[in-house]
C-alpha cells in the first residue's frame, strides 16, 4: 500500500495504518466484566472474530458463567454515534468500521422489534434513544401516530400479486409531457425496438407504432420466438411476463402508449435503440417472495420502546380561548448568558406574528446593564386580547445589545455588529444578540401557561420584521451549554385549561355572524363595476404588497373572488385580519366552499406567509391531485416547507410519508432530502421522526438504502485521504493511490452492486477502477466509473463531492427540469438536460457524469496550440461536430445545438446564473449543449476588483453562432430561427412567472447563500418582466438578447483569462 494513502484520523480506512499482517488490536468487554485485548485480523468477519475471542476468553477467570458462543453478539459504536448491534456476522470488521477498536459481547437479543430500531438509527444516523430521551409528549404523539400509518402500510403490502409489488417497488418512470415533434425522429412512423430474452441468447428487433401498449408488445416478441423454435402452437400468456430496460431496475408495463415511458421517449429523442429485456414473472416473484420475508419479519415482531397507551383521562372542564376578552400578558422573568459587553444596555423586544403579519405594536422590555444573568420580572402586556389570538399565533423574542455609537469601534468585534441589521437611534445603536421564538397554543390547540425556559439562536437572517425574527423556528436551541436563555411565564386566566376552538364551533361562530348580518345574502357582491379592480389586483405576481384599500377590497368582495378568481385565495388570506376572531371564523366557513386549486397554484399556500393549519389542509389537499411525476418535480420545495411548520403532525408530512410510501422512488428522494439536512439542529428531531416513520414502512427498502450509505460513507473516506495527501504527491501518485485503495475488497464491495441514490433505476454494478480519478478542484471530487450492464452502453459515471453544499445545484437543476416540462407542455423541446445532482449530507452530495461530453475549454484548448488562442478560435467547436456527426448527423448535431443553445440562453438569463465560462458549458457529442455549477445565481455574478467581470446578461458567442449558421456566415435563417426559439421560450416562462417566485420563496427556508431573502427573489420578477405587458417584456428581452450580441468580445476574453489560468495550473 503506498504511503500517500495513510490518514492517522481512520483506522480503517487502509493497510498502513495496522500490523503489517494486517491486523488491529481491538479491546474487547465480556459479559462477565473481563476485558481482553487481542489483534484481529481488519478483513475477519465478525463470526470469526468471535471464534477467536472465544478460544481466547477459555484462559481467563470466570469464563465457566458464559453460556452457549450463539448466545452472543458484539455490539459497538458506530461511526455516525450511533449504538449498532452487529447481527449480521458475515459483515468484516473494516466494514463495520466502529468510531474506537472496541467491541462489547452482548447477550443476543430475541426481540425482532429492537434490531429493528438499532437498523433504523444506524440508516438515518440518529438513534432512536434520542427521541426517547427527549421525554416530549408531541413526539410521543406523533411518532405513535405515524407508526399507525406505517404499520397499515406495511400490512396492506402482504399478499400483493407480483403485479401490483412492481407497480409500487419499480414504478414506471412516465414522460411528463410528449412533445408533438417526436414523430420526426421515428422511422416511418414507427419505433424501432430490440427485445432480449432473459436467460437466452435470443435478439429480435421490431418495427411497431409508439401508440402500441406493452403487453401488446409482449405478446409479439413472444409470437416471433415461438415461431422461430418452431412451437407456434404453444400457448403462452404474455401477461406472465414484463418488460425491463436492459441493465437497468426499470419496467414498462401498464395501459401507456410506448411513447410515453421516459427511456423509450429518451431513446427517440437521442435516436438511440431501446434495448428491452423480456423477463418471466417467476423472476418477479422470487424478487417479491425475497422482500415479503422482511415484511412478515416486521410485522410479527414485538413493539418496543413506545410504551402502551394510558388509560384515557376523564375529561376536565375547558373554556374556550374566544371567552376570554383580557389582553394578553406574558412576564419576563430574566435571561442567563446574554453574552454582552459591560459597558452595554440589554432589551428584549417581544412581538405576535401570524406568518409574517405582525398582529399587534411590538413590545420592549426595560433596559439593564450588559452582564451575563439578569432578572426583569416584568409583565409585557400585549394590545390584543386573548380571544383574538389566532391557533397559529406566535411569539417572538429578540435580545439586544445598546450602545454608543463611538464605542462600537473597539468594543462591539466579538458580536460582529455589521453582519447583522441595527437600528439607528438617539446616537445609539441597537446590535441583535439572539432570538428565539415560541408558539402561543401548544400542539394540541391548549393556550400554554406557567414558566418556560427559551434557549436562543445567535445567528440572525439578513431580513428582519421589527429586529425580530418570525420566520424563524419556534424549536430552542438543543444547544443550551453556550445558549443565551430567556426565561418567560404565560398569564394564567382560568383555572381551567384554555382552548382554541375545535372546527364545528368555528363553523358555528360563523354561521351565527351571517344570520346577525343584515345583508348576509349580498355579501361580497360587488358587480361588474369592481370586476375590472378586481382582476388587476388578482393578476400581479406573488411578490406585489397590497395596500389597505385593496385588502379591504378583496375582503368585502371575496365571494366575487371566490366564484370569479378562485387562484386568488393566496391575496384574499393576505387581505384578512388575523387578529379578528369573527374575520377569521368567516374565513374558515368559506374554505370549505372554495373551489379545490390546481397543484401548481396550490403550493403558494405551503409559504410562510399562510401559517393556519386549516388554509395548510385545504392546500395538501389538492397536491393530491398530483401524479408521482408531479410529485418528485417539487419534492424538493415540499420537504423544505416543513420546516415552517411549529407542530410533528401535520397535513403535509402526513401526505409526504404516504405518498413516499406508496411509490419506492418517491422514498428514495424523500428519504435523501430529510438525511442531508438531519443534522441541522432546528430540524433534527422532526426530520429524523418522518425517516424513522418510513423507515417502518419500508422495510423492505432499508437495505437498498443501508447498502447507498455505506457506499457514501466510503467515498467519504476515500476523499478525505485523497485531500490530506494531495500536497504531498503529484497527481499520477495519487490516482494510483486511489486505484490501490479502491482494489481493496473493503471498498470494491462497498462500492459496487448497489442502487444509484441519483436514480434508483440505475444499478452501479461494477467499477471500472482504471478510469476512476478525482478533479483538481479545491474539494477534490471523486469521479467514480462503472461498466454498464447494458450492451453497448456508455460507462456510467458519478461525481462525489465532499466540502460543497449542492443544494443551490439541486435547486438550479430543478428548475430547469421545470423550465423543460413547461416548454414541452406548449410544444417546444429544446433539448435541455437537467443532469442528476443529490445532496446526502452536510456539503456533501452526488452528480450524475454525463458520458460522452466535453467542456467547451478543453475542445477549444485540444484544437489549439496556444492557450490563449484557444478562446478565439470559431472554428474549433463545429470541426469537433463535424469529427463525430457526419453526413445527415451533422445536420441533426446542429439542430440540436442551437435548440439546447436556445434553452440555456434563456434560462440562464431568467435565472440569473452567473460565473459562465468555457469551463462550465459543455457539449455532448450528438450537439447538445448544457451549463454545469450553479454556484451564482439570482444575478450574483463574480466581480473582481468591485467591477462585475459578467457584463451579458446570457452567454452567445461567436463560435456559438458560428455553428447555429453551419459555417456559413450571414446564414441569416438559421439565425433568425434560433432567435424566434429564445423569444418563444422567454414568453413560455412568462406565463408561469408566479410558478417561479413560489418555488424560490418556498426555498427561503433552506438557508442557501444567494436565496436568504424575498429581496434575492426580486431578480427573477425583472427578469421575467412581471408587471409588464407582453409586447414591453418581448422588447426588453431583445434588448438583452442584442446586448449579449455586441458584447460577446468581452465574453471571449474573460475565457481566454480563464483559458490561460487552466492551461498554467496544468
Amino acid at each position: 500500500m503506498p504511503p500517500a494513502v495513510t490518514d492517522s484520523l481512520d483506522i480503517w480506512a487502509v493497510d498502513s495504518q495496522i500490523g503489517a499482517d494486517g491486523s488491529i488490536s481491538v479491546d474487547f468487554l465480556l459479559p462477565t466484566g473481563i476485558y481482553i485485548n487481542l489483534d484481529v485480523p481488519r478483513d475477519a468477519t465478525i463470526s470469526h472474530i468471535k471464534q477467536l475471542l472465544w478460544k481466547q476468553a477459555h484462559t481467563y477467570p470466570l469464563f465457566h458463567l458464559l453460556m452457549e458462543i450463539d448466545s452472543y453478539m458484539f455490539s459497538c459504536v458506530n461511526q455516525t454515534a450511533v449504538h449498532e448491534e452487529l447481527e449480521d456476522e458475515t459483515r468484516r470488521l473494516c466494514d463495520v468500521r466502529p468510531f474506537l477498536p472496541v467491541l462489547k459481547l452482548v447477550t443476543r437479543n430475541c426481540d425482532p422489534g429492537e434490531k429493528l430500531d438499532s437498523k433504523i438509527g444506524v440508516l438515518i444516523g440518529k438513534g432512536l434513544h434520542e427521541f426517547d430521551a427527549l421525554q416530549d409528549p408531541e413526539v410521543n404523539d406523533f411518532r405513535a401516530k405515524m407508526r399507525r400509518i406505517s404499520e397499515e402500510k406495511i400490512q396492506s403490502l402482504v399478499g400483493l400479486s407480483w403485479m401490483d409489488w412492481l407497480k409500487h417497488t419499480y414504478p414506471p418512470e412516465q414522460e411528463p409531457v410528449v412533445p408533438e415533434n417526436f414523430q420526426d425522429k421515428l422511422y416511418s412512423g414507427n419505433l424501432v425496438v430490440a427485445i432480449h430474452f432473459d436467460n437466452c441468447q435470443d435478439v429480435f428487433s421490431f418495427q411497431v407504432s409508439p401508440n402500441m401498449n406493452p403487453i401488446k408488445l409482449n405478446e409479439l416478441a413472444i409470437r416471433k420466438r415461438l415461431t422461430i423454435h418452431g412451437k407456434e402452437d404453444e400457448e403462452i400468456d404474455p401477461a406472465d411476463y414484463v418488460l425491463q430496460v436492459s441493465g437497468r431496475l426499470e419496467y414498462v408495463f401498464g395501459d401507456h402508449p410506448l411513447i410515453q415511458f421516459q427511456y423509450i421517449h429518451n431513446c427517440v429523442m437521442n435516436r438511440t435503440l431501446p434495448q428491452l429485456t423480456l423477463v418471466e414473472c417467476c423472476t418477479i416473484k422470487k424478487m417479491c417472495e425475497q422482500e415479503m420475508i422482511a415484511i412478515e419479519v416486521a410485522i410479527n415482531r414485538k413493539s418496543s420502546n413506545l410504551p402502551l397507551p394510558l388509560p384515557p383521562k376523564k375529561t376536565r372542564a375547558t373554556t374556550s380561548v374566544w371567552d376570554i376578552c383580557s389582553p394578553f400578558k406574558i412576564v419576563l422573568l430574566k435571561g442567563n448568558k446574554l453574552n454582552t459587553e459591560e459597558n452595554a444596555k440589554v432589551h428584549v423586544r417581544a412581538g405576535i406574528f401570524h406568518g409574517t403579519e405582525l398582529l399587534c405594536k411590538t413590545i420592549v422590555s426595560t433596559e439593564i446593564s450588559g452582564r451575563s444573568d439578569h432578572a426583569w420580572n416584568e409583565v409585557l402586556e400585549f394590545e390584543i386580547n386573548v380571544c383574538d389570538l389566532p391557533r397559529m399565533a406566535r411569539l417572538c423574542f429578540a435580545v439586544y445589545a445598546v450602545m454608543d455609537k463611538m464605542k462600537t469601534k473597539k468594543s462591539t468585534k466579538s458580536m460582529n455588529p455589521s453582519k447583522y441589521q441595527t437600528i439607528r437611534k438617539a446616537g445609539k445603536v441597537h446590535y441583535p444578540v439572539a432570538w428565539v421564538n415560541t408558539m402561543v397554543f401548544d400542539y394540541k390547540g391548549q393556550l400554554k401557561n406557567g414558566e418556560f425556559v427559551l434557549h436562543s439562536w445567535s445567528s440572525f437572517p439578513d431580513e428582519l420584521e421589527e429586529m425580530l425574527n418570525p420566520m424563524g423556528t419556534v424549536q430552542t436551541n438543543p444547544y443550551t451549554e453556550n445558549a443565551t436563555a430567556l426565561h418567560i411565564r404565560f398569564q394564567e386566566y382560568s383555572k381551567q385549561p384554555i382552548n382554541y376552538p375545535p372546527f364545528d364551533k368555528i363553523l358555528e361562530k360563523a354561521a351565527e355572524i351571517a344570520r346577525s348580518s343584515d345583508n348576509a345574502a349580498m355579501a361580497g357582491r360587488g358587480g361588474k363595476k369592481f370586476y375590472i379592480v378586481l382582476k388587476e389586483i388578482m393578476e400581479r405576481d406573488p411578490l406585489s404588497q397590497l395596500c389597505e384599500n385593496e385588502m379591504d377590497l378583496i375582503w368585502t368582495l371575496r365571494y366575487d373572488c371566490r366564484e370569479n378568481f378562485p387562484q386568488s385565495l393566496p391575496k384574499l388570506l393576505l387581505s384578512l385580519k388575523w387578529n379578528k376572531l369573527e374575520d377569521v371564523a368567516q374565513l374558515q366557513a368559506l374554505l370549505q366552499i372554495w373551489p379545490k386549486l390546481l397543484p401548481r397554484e396550490a403550493l403558494e399556500l405551503l409559504d410562510f406567509n399562510y401559517p393556519d393549519q386549516y388554509v395548510r389542509e385545504y392546500a395538501v389537499g389538492c397536491l393530491k391531485q398530483m401524479s408521482d411525476e408531479e410529485l418528485s418535480q417539487y419534492l424538493l420545495q415540499l420537504v423544505q416547507v416543513l420546516k415552517y411548520e411549529p407542530f410533528l403532525d401535520c397535513a403535509l408530512s402526513r401526505f409526504l410519508l404516504e405518498r413516499a410510501l406508496a411509490n419506492r422512488r418517491i422514498g428514495q428522494m424523500l428519504f435523501w432530502h430529510l438525511r442531508s439536512e438531519v443534522h441541522i439542529p432546528a430540524v433534527s428531531v422532526q426530520f429524523g421522526l418522518i425517516l424513522e416513520a418510513y423507515c417502518r414502512g419500508s422495510v423492505a427498502h432499508m437495505k437498498v438504502l443501508a447498502k447507498q450509505v455505506e457506499a457514501l460513507n466510503k467515498m467519504k473516506t476515500l476523499n478525505s485521504l485523497i485531500k490530506l495527501n494531495a500536497m504531498k504527491q503529484s497527481k499520477a501518485k495519487g490516482k494510483d493511490a486511489m486505484h490501490t485503495c479502491l482494489k481493496q475488497n473493503a471498498y470494491r464491495e462497498a462500492l459496487s452492486d448497489l442502487q444509484s441514490p441519483l436514480n434508483p433505476s440505475v444499478i452501479l454494478s461494477e467499477l471500472h477502477v482504471e478510469k476512476c480519478k478525482y478533479m483538481d478542484s479545491k474539494m477534490k471530487p471523486l469521479w467514480i466509473v462503472y461498466n454498464n450492464k447494458m450492451f453497448g452502453g456508455d460507462l456510467v459515471g458519478i461525481i462525489f463531492k465532499n466540502g460543497d453544499d449542492l443544494r443551490q445545484d439541486m435547486l438550479t437543476l430543478q428548475i430547469l427540469r421545470l423550465m423543460d416540462v413547461l416548454w414541452k407542455e406548449a410544444g417546444l423541446d429544446l433539448r435541455i438536460l437537467p443532469y442528476g445532482c443529490l445532496a446526502t449530507g452536510d456539503h456533501s452530495g452526488l452528480i450524475e457524469a454525463v458520458s460522452s461530453s466535453e467542456t467547451i475549454a478543453d475542445i477549444q484548448l485540444n484544437s489549439s496550440n496556444v492557450a490563449a488562442a484557444a478562446a478565439f478560435n470559431k472554428d474549433a467547436l463545429l470541426n469537433w461536430l463535424k469529427e463525430y456527426n457526419l453526413g445527415d448527423d451533422l445536420d441533426r448535431a446542429i439542430e440540436e445545438f442551437t435548440l439546447s443553445c436556445a434553452g440555456y440562453c434563456v434560462a440562464t438569463y431568467v435565472l440569473g446564473i452567473g460565473d459562465r465560462h468555457s469551463d462550465n458549458i459543455m457539449v455532448r457529442k450528438n450537439g447538445q449543449l448544457f451549463h454545469i455549477d450553479f454556484g451564482h445565481i439570482l444575478g450574483n455574478f463574480k466581480s473582481k476588483f468591485g467591477i462585475k467581470r459578467e457584463r451579458v446578461p446570457f452567454i452567445l458567442t461567436y463560435d456559438f453562432i458560428h455553428v447555429i449558421q453551419q459555417g456559413k456566415t450571414g446564414n441569416t435563417e438559421k439565425f433568425g430561427r434560433f432567435r424566434q426559439y429564445c423569444e418563444e421560450a422567454y414568453l413560455i416562462l412568462r406565463k408561469h412567472g408566479n410558478l417561479f417566485i413560489t418555488l424560490f420563496a418556498l426555498m427561503l427556508t433552506a438557508g442557501l447563500p444567494e436565496l436568504t431573502s424575498v429581496k434575492d427573489i426580486q431578480y427573477l420578477k425583472d427578469s421575467l418582466a412581471l408587471g409588464k405587458s407582453e409586447e414591453e417584456a418581448l422588447k426588453q428581452f431583445k434588448q438583452k438578447f442584442d446586448e449579449a450580441l455586441r458584447e460577446s468580445w468581452t465574453t471571449k476574453v474573460n475565457w481566454m483569462a480563464h483559458t490561460v489560468r487552466k492551461d498554467y495550473r496544468s
